[in-house]
């Protein structure tokens, strides 16, 4: 009896490791990703299209400036089209061409001169929007702007609340470019995905 209770003890003692094991291993799940259904999880319904149509004042002269530099190319490596030049922005975005017409949102963060032979361009900016449906939302874009093109095209990389998950591109059209000051303004049409 001695030894039958001795070999159930040990059985036990084994069972118990090995449970306790188990239990180690699957106490903490260190997985940092999972599957979500967007419907589901987040109320994502359907996904929409919506097109946004505004204007980008870009005012780099005087004592009222949007966009100002912050950092340059050395003066021996100066270019004709300021390669190495790097502007911060907070621009208006209005709803139409004139400095005073309504104020929708701001465009703020950064240009940069990238080429060493014409105008142009790395644009790394968030649309920041306060009116309407869009009040607190943003759109993100990140890319190549060659400023002398009529037509360019600039991806969305992102957006937050309204246009969370946004996806898309924004045309734009240089509406008026001063030589001298080297202010402008230039209309946006956006296409953005997004739910």
């Amino acid at each position: 009896m001695a030894k039958s209770l001795q070999n159930l003890t040990t059985l036990l003692l084994i069972t118990l490791t090995i449970l306790s094991f188990i239990s180690l291993s699957t106490a903490h799940d260190y997985s940092f990703s999972k599957d979500l259904s967007a419907e589901k999880e987040l109320n994502h319904k359907k996904q929409k299209l919506t097109h946004l149509h505004f204007y980008f004042h870009d005012v780099v002269s005087g004592p009222n400036a949007t966009a100002l530099r912050v950092a340059q190319a050395a003066t021996t490596n100066v270019s004709a089209v300021s390669f190495g030049y790097v502007a911060v922005l907070d621009d208006p975005l209005t709803v139409g061409p004139e400095p005073s017409s309504k104020k929708i949102g701001s465009a703020q963060g950064m240009y940069i001169s990238t080429s060493q032979s014409d105008l142009q361009l790395q644009l790394v900016v968030n649309y920041v929007f306060t009116e309407g449906i869009y009040n607190g939302s943003t759109l993100s874009i990140l890319g190549h702007n060659a400023i002398l093109t009529p037509l360019r095209e600039l991806p969305i990389v992102g957006g937050t609340g309204v246009f969370r998950f946004a996806t898309g591109y924004a045309h734009l059209t240089t509406y008026m470019f001063n030589l001298t000051s080297l202010d402008a303004i230039v209309e946006y049409n956006v296409y953005v995905l997004h739910y």
